[in-house]
């Protein structure tokens, strides 16, 4: 069962009116008339202020129209879909008392508006109108709650536009009558308007994570549903629709995004009407939530966000996510993970070497990978048994905690808290905390099973395990790894259970960081299958992909970047042979490509040449340069037609400081690619460019301009751009643009 809590209401009687809430460029308008549920009359670029009468209007002007063949009155689409108005699409309310109550119609009881202060506290508000000028206001929230006493239902409905402009919506569902109610699914809903019909999710897989992929949006549902049980390697990510051949810096997009890890649902559909919506879920597994009297099931967020251009819907999710109070604000500490260098080899002196020679680079946290517990000198043994091996280690983690700590660097450790191995002490003791379905094991992956953080017991061994070692040698950070798919995940004996799964993985990270306050965590899944924001509730980071050869890692960041910054994304320096791919590539482009992200090293440093660990160094001493910048300014991605060059790059907010990076990641069929234009600087400001290239010395024929004065106004910069070399295959060079 999940958890359930009682239901909760306002006093306030419902307001009838038309609230417009604004900020960040964006208005969204809510008809919150005639006791119903709020309805999206505008969501996209802001409207400026507008009166009482305006707002009217507006929401006339957005009825649509009573078609042939079709309900004798206008159909109102809510936030919460009602089959009972007409609404034709997938419904918000899924559900049945024994195959009762399965179309509810509800009345609005109470509404709150309120409108979020400049100085980040609320106001409350109760006119029809909210509407401030679309440029300085800071947003607001509309709670709906709602009731349908014949069928013993209640619901809220909460809708949230932030000052970044992103809009977050969620609902919940109370069962107020006698016996049980079984919730199938509960899903908000945004509309589009007709003029986006193209689609924009990401696939991929295990070591290619977030693969765009378009499509048109015809007459039916694009459904992007994960049942995983986790967020997984080919997630939606972001689901977008926007205007046909939206790019990153222009065209109109309106996209979704679900927070939350477990099973999920994007979706975008087109009705025989014309009407388009966006909407997501979580996706319940058959009987997951079954509510008794008075107990309340609350679905996720889902976040939306509108831009012009794939650039600005980023950044809204980008600025929301930095102003949040526990967004890591200290400067992010360059990596080193020993994972690629060792395996399972725990040696204390090549641990220890390791360490001296990444302090000497600038290295400032050492993270120990998988290996350091009892029985897990493979993967096919000791997961749960997580106490020190004292085989391996006799004298505890102390030796090489201590020495890291005097290199200067945080020490921080690998757990998989969520997994067990048959062959371990924890599932020869404790059999029955395995999920599994009907009584049998599900099918072995990676060798491991899972491990139901469900049941209280389960969830308080991981819980003290933890806490003990954390505590014992001061852990500053955990990597959080969860390295296979939910199979029949449920109790033994009884329902499914990825539902209760997902909450208690949260509730194990959120604790933890109760009691360690200062404690890190980054969010790894085989890699990249659990980039989502219900995770980065609880995490400091994510792994974008167990797969860091930089030329797949150059597609993966330019589009986990379209739901994440740049300081949550682990971007590290890869062994100069790719161990995923075979590739071989030098250390400038390993180096340069980890340089939009939270910088690492995954590369056994013994094994690298003086000449290596230079450059290496050289990079190093860069990014701590510039990360303020890299991991503070608005994100840039040009839309390039030569499928051989990428260009990207950061602008701070006043626009006085950029970098941008130009990538060779194959040999183009020409000998020149194009001027490279500097997006969104200041036009009315002169700025200088430098070039700082870090490669082999075999740059051919740079432009005159490289040696000369080098300034150049903004708009210019913007528009027409600059002369660039022909790079060498795999090769990045970063600029530096500075206003003068």
């Amino acid at each position: 069962m999940p958890t359930q809590t009682a239901a909760t209401t306002t006093t306030s009687s419902p307001t009838p009116g038309i609230v417009h809430l604004t900020a960040g460029g964006v208005s969204l308008v809510l008809d919150c008339r005639d006791a119903a549920l709020p309805a999206i009359v505008h969501w996209g670029a802001g409207l400026g202020a507008l009166d009482e009468d305006a707002l009217v209007a507006l929401a006339a002007a957005a009825v649509p129209p009573v078609a042939q063949n079709e309900p004798d009155v206008p159909v109102r689409l809510a936030v919460l879909p009602e089959p009972h108005r007409g609404w034709s699409g997938r419904p918000g309310l899924a559900g049945h008392r024994d195959g009762r109550d399965w179309s509810p119609a509800f009345t609005v009881t109470a509404l709150d508006v309120r409108l979020h202060g400049d100085d980040g506290r609320d106001d409350a508000g109760t006119g029809t109108s909210a509407g401030t000028d679309a440029g300085t206001g800071t947003g607001g929230t509309v709670t709906a709650d709602a009731e349908d006493r014949t069928a013993g239902l209640a619901v809220r409905v909460t809708v949230e536009l932030l000052a970044s402009g992103l809009v977050r919506a969620r609902a919940a569902v109370t069962n107020t009558a006698a016996g049980t109610y079984t919730v199938d699914d509960l899903t908000v809903a945004f509309p589009v308007p007709s003029r986006a019909r193209e689609v924009l999710d990401l696939a991929g897989r295990w070591g290619k994570e977030r693969t765009p992929q378009r499509r048109e949006l015809v007459v039916g549902t694009h459904e992007r549903d994960s049942r995983k049980g986790r967020t997984g390697p080919d997630a939606a990510t972001v689901l977008s629709v926007g205007v046909p051949g939206f790019g990153f810096a222009s065209g109109e997009v309106w996209g979704v995004h679900t927070a939350w890890s477990g099973n999920h649902r994007h979706y975008a559909e087109r009705l025989s009407t014309g009407r388009q919506v966006a909407g997501g879920s979580e996706l319940l597994l058959p009987g997951e939530v079954r509510l008794g009297t008075g107990e309340t099931y609350e679905g996720p967020w889902v976040h939306a966000a509108y831009g012009d251009g794939l650039d600005d819907q980023a950044r809204r999710f980008h600025r929301w996510l930095r102003s949040r109070p526990q967004h890591p604000t200290s400067p992010r500490p360059v990596t080193i993970n020993v994972w690629e260098a060792v395996y399972f080899d725990h040696d204390l002196a090549k641990l220890t070497e390791l360490a001296e020679r990444a302090a000497r680079l600038g290295v400032e946290r050492y993270v120990l990978d998988d290996g350091w517990f009892r029985h897990r000198r493979d993967d096919h043994a000791g997961l749960g048994d997580w106490y020190v091996d004292e085989g391996v280690w006799p004298d505890g983690l102390g030796p090489i905690v201590d020495r890291v700590r005097a290199l200067g660097m945080q020490f921080g450790l690998w757990f998989e808290p969520e997994m067990v191995n048959e062959d371990s002490d924890l599932a020869r003791a404790h059999p029955e905390w395995i999920m599994q379905a009907d009584g049998r094991l599900p099918v072995r992956s990676r060798d491991q099973q899972v491990l139901n953080l469900a049941i209280p017991e389960a969830f308080a061994h991981v819980l003290d395990r933890m806490t003990a070692i954390i505590g014992e040698y001061g852990i500053d950070y955990v990597k959080w790894d969860h390295n296979r798919d939910l199979v029949e995940a449920g109790h033994r004996g009884g329902g499914a259970a990825v539902h209760e799964q997902t909450q208690a993985a949260y509730r194990l990270m959120a604790t933890l960081k109760e009691r360690f306050p200062a404690l890190e965590i980054e969010a790894c899944a085989s890699g990249g299958a659990r980039v989502d924001l219900g995770v980065l509730e609880h995490t400091d980071r994510v792994w974008v992909s167990d797969d860091i050869d930089p030329l797949e890692r150059q597609q993966m960041h330019r589009w986990t970047q379209q739901l994440l910054p740049p300081e949550l994304l682990g971007a590290h320096v890869a062994s100069g042979t790719s161990h995923s791919t075979g590739r071989h590539h030098d250390v400038s482009f390993r180096a340069g490509t980890a340089m939009i992200g939270h910088f690492g090293i995954e590369w056994d440093l013994t094994q690298a040449t003086p000449e290596e660990e230079a450059t290496l160094a050289d990079w190093i001493a860069l990014h701590r340069e510039w990360r303020g910048l890299l991991h503070g300014g608005d994100l840039v991605r040009n839309d390039e037609v030569d499928p051989t060059r990428l260009v990207y790059g950061v602008v701070a907010p006043d626009r006085r400081d950029a970098l941008f990076f130009l990538v060779s990641t194959g040999r183009s069929e020409v000998s020149g690619t194009g001027p490279m234009r500097f997006r969104d600087l200041d036009p009315g400001v002169t700025y200088r460019v430098d070039p700082v290239f870090r490669g082999p010395d075999h740059l051919l024929n740079p432009p005159s301009w490289w040696a000369g004065e080098r300034r150049f106004p903004g708009r210019v910069l913007g528009t027409v751009g600059l002369e660039v070399p022909l790079l060498p295959a795999d090769c990045v060079v970063p600029f530096r643009v500075t206003a003068v």
